[in-house]
């Protein structure tokens, strides 16, 4: 490496190599990096090939991270930020150079761009929303080309019926898929939390979604002490007679869609009068009272 490749490297060596730290100070150091002549283009390619010289395949990445910074900016536009872009289109970068064949004539940089876009669309693919927008290969060159024609357009809103069309014609896409993207892109999704903003939290969806009852050690609680009482009930019945747990049954633990259930019913039911029944309902009662305390 030449002396001002070698201070770039030192550069990107102190930034870890990432453009995650300073992004202004990442740039600049790529920049420093010398652009390659063709010979010796070929040179580092070919020894890396034949000989796997990763110091080779170190120089080509180094010397052509300026491309990815050019050509991340081309997508700033999604609301992803621009370092994890570059990130991405360094990966895209690297795989070109493992596969870059210098005896065909085509230089680094022509070869390097399709890899690098690739790897940017996926992760824009990826990471734009939630839901994913476009899974077929017609509905990924909807998603990257309809911004940019909308704008050519003047189309500032939703695409009408006519311009569906003509922009179908352009992609040789069906017109419904060009309306259905629009919606697509237009929708994006909410943060279920707010940002802080001039010392104050935004309101979001995380202030009216949340029971006040939700939490998780309450929840736990009460589920363990309804146990805990239905298995008491459950012993203190069992202790009763099958009269007397009929009848508790029948007046106070019938479902809810179950019609009421009278003295009298029980009356002529077990052929005692109504006060009998009373008696009977309230001895029960007391003792189950007794029990579950």
């Amino acid at each position: 490496m030449t002396a001002q490749a070698i201070a770039a490297d030192n550069a990107l060596t102190a930034l870890a190599l990432t453009p995650g730290g300073n992004l202004d100070a990442y740039v600049r150091a790529v920049q420093q990096f010398p652009m390659l002549s063709q010979a010796r283009e070929e040179e580092l390619a070919l020894r890396f090939r034949t000989l796997n010289d990763l110091e080779s395949a170190r120089e080509l990445v180094l010397s052509h991270l300026r491309l990815v910074v050019a050509v991340s900016r081309q997508f700033k536009g999604y609301g992803l930020p621009q370092a994890d872009l570059i990130q991405e289109g360094n990966i895209g970068l690297m795989k070109a150079v493992k596969r870059f064949d210098p005896t065909r004539g085509v230089r680094l940089v022509s070869f390097a761009m399709l890899w690098i876009k690739a790897e940017i669309h996926e992760y824009i693919l990826r990471n734009w929303q939630l839901v994913k927008v476009a899974t077929t290969k017609a509905q990924r060159k909807l998603f990257f080309n309809l911004r940019s024609l909308k704008q050519s357009l003047g189309v500032q809103d939703g695409v009408s019926e006519d311009q569906a069309n003509t922009i179908a014609k352009y992609l040789n896409v069906p017109a419904r898929d060009v309306m259905e993207m629009d919606q697509r892109m237009s929708g994006g999704d909410v943060a279920i939390e707010g940002r802080i903003e001039d010392g104050e939290e935004t309101y979001a969806p995380i202030a009216y979604l949340a029971a006040s009852d939700a939490d998780p050690a309450q929840m736990v609680e009460a589920s363990q002490s309804q146990a805990l009482q239905s298995e008491g009930l459950l012993r203190a019945l069992q202790s009763l007679d099958a009269r007397s747990r009929e009848i508790v049954t029948a007046r106070w633990l019938r479902e809810e869609d179950e019609s009421n259930v009278t003295l009298h019913d029980l009356a002529a039911k077990f052929g005692i009068s109504a006060e009998r029944v009373r008696q009977i309902e309230a001895a029960a009662l007391k003792k189950l009272r007794t029990q579950l305390s």
